[in-house]
């Protein structure tokens, strides 16, 4: 029996799922708000789940590629119920959001077109970037280090990987992802070695396994299928992480989307609650249509779920190595430089004037100092300045 089934739940598996089904519906705010939601209810106020297996699911959610909330929510269910319980969780965490980006997405299309629809995302695309700007702030002070000259200087590497993959990203407007396992090794050969890295047959056959999937010859449903799946294996932090992923891939790569198109996904995923790597639904949607929005978002969060499944009876041994929490330093170092390097290539083709950036700033300055306004209402706002501006 696992470590982590010590005690009768005092909850039903019904009821768990209810919890994430209506968590799903109304937890706005992001990653960091919807686990802190999940401390307040699960652990404090109906005493389901105990601190000490609430921290376990949040350190292998962090430790683990995909979303943070979603990883964590998968694990609530794990506690007591086992794979059921996590499966049952996620999918009632996930369906609520995937619904409404899925009838946004109907919507959009319908009426993407129109002026006073052009005009409504003109607002929102501009402080999405405001927020997402803030969002890299917080991730590189939080996954890096602090940005004071002693913090900076004892993670000196992990600063370097940050700005040569912010650097590669807004210049060559991609993200490799080769380029962040490559950053993870090399981490963990400085930082903490393992034994088996003087094994080269083991590292060779890896590399050679890695490189033989990018040859992969598949349909376009296929070829939805197998991007999303690396979008959920290989992404790292906040649900935000991912956005670089994306826009390398959808507008660059396969130009699946537009520009805008693409800032207007991300837009989607800031309106609605649950977690924002839902974006993907409305993103595979657009793409091949409701089919395409299944694909996306099970592809996506397929390898989330197995990524928290698998470990969670192991995660007390698992945790303790040393050179795997040193390949997720040097890994996340990365993804995180690639966020700000997208940012920086989306922002330069989305604040295209003075309003989009007296917007943009006016989101970050809010965000900021006034702690009762939340991501959605900005939005709301954002939505209704770009009516003004353009409309009348």
């Amino acid at each position: 029996m696992s470590e982590i089934i010590k005690t009768q739940p005092t909850y039903t598996l019904l009821e768990l799922s209810k919890y994430f089904l209506k968590l799903g519906t109304t937890g706005f705010g992001g990653p960091v708000a919807l686990v802190g939601y999940m401390q307040r209810d699960l652990v404090e106020d109906k005493k389901w789940i105990n601190e000490s297996d609430f921290k376990e699911g949040l350190a292998l959610s962090q430790l683990a590629p995909g979303p943070l909330a979603a990883q964590l929510g998968i694990y609530m269910g794990f506690v007591h119920y086992g794979v059921l319980g996590a499966t049952l969780s996620g999918l009632a965490f996930v369906i609520p959001s995937f619904i409404m980006v899925v009838l946004l997405g109907i919507a959009y299309q319908a009426y993407g077109g129109l002026p006073w629809m052009q005009a409504i995302f003109y607002g929102i695309s501009a402080a999405v970037i405001g927020i997402i700007v803030l969002s890299s702030y917080k991730l590189t002070s939080k996954s890096i280090s602090k940005f004071e000259i002693h913090a900076i200087k004892n993670n000196w590497l992990l600063w370097l990987f940050y700005i040569a993959a912010t650097l590669l990203t807004a210049i060559t407007q991609k993200e490799e992802l080769l380029l962040f396992i490559v950053l993870g090794f090399i981490y963990m050969i400085v930082k903490a070695p393992p034994e088996w890295i003087k094994k080269p047959k083991t590292a060779s056959f890896f590399l050679l396994t890695t490189a033989g999937f990018s040859t992969i010859e598949l349909g376009k449903l296929g070829e939805l299928a197998w991007f999303f799946v690396k979008a959920g294996a290989f992404v790292f932090g906040s649900g935000l992480a991912i956005v670089p992923f994306l826009h390398a891939g959808v507008v660059n790569e396969h130009g699946w989307l537009t520009e805008n198109q693409f800032v207007d996904a991300v837009a989607v995923a800031m309106i609605t609650p649950g977690p924002v790597v839902i974006t993907v639904g409305f993103i595979g949607y657009l793409v091949a249509g409701f089919t395409g929005a299944c694909i996306a978002a099970l592809a996506t969060f397929l390898p989330c779920y197995l990524f928290t499944v698998l470990p969670a009876p192991y995660f007390k041994k698992i945790s303790k190595n040393k050179s795997i929490k040193a390949f997720v330093d040097g890994i996340t170092a990365g993804v995180i430089g690639a966020l700000v390097g997208a940012v920086i290539v989306i922002a330069i083709r989305t604040i295209v004037d003075i309003p989009t950036a007296l917007i943009a700033i006016g989101t970050v300055l809010t965000l900021i100092y006034v702690k009762k306004i939340q991501e959605p209402h900005i939005i709301g706002i954002a939505a209704l300045l770009g009516v003004l501006i353009k409309l009348f």
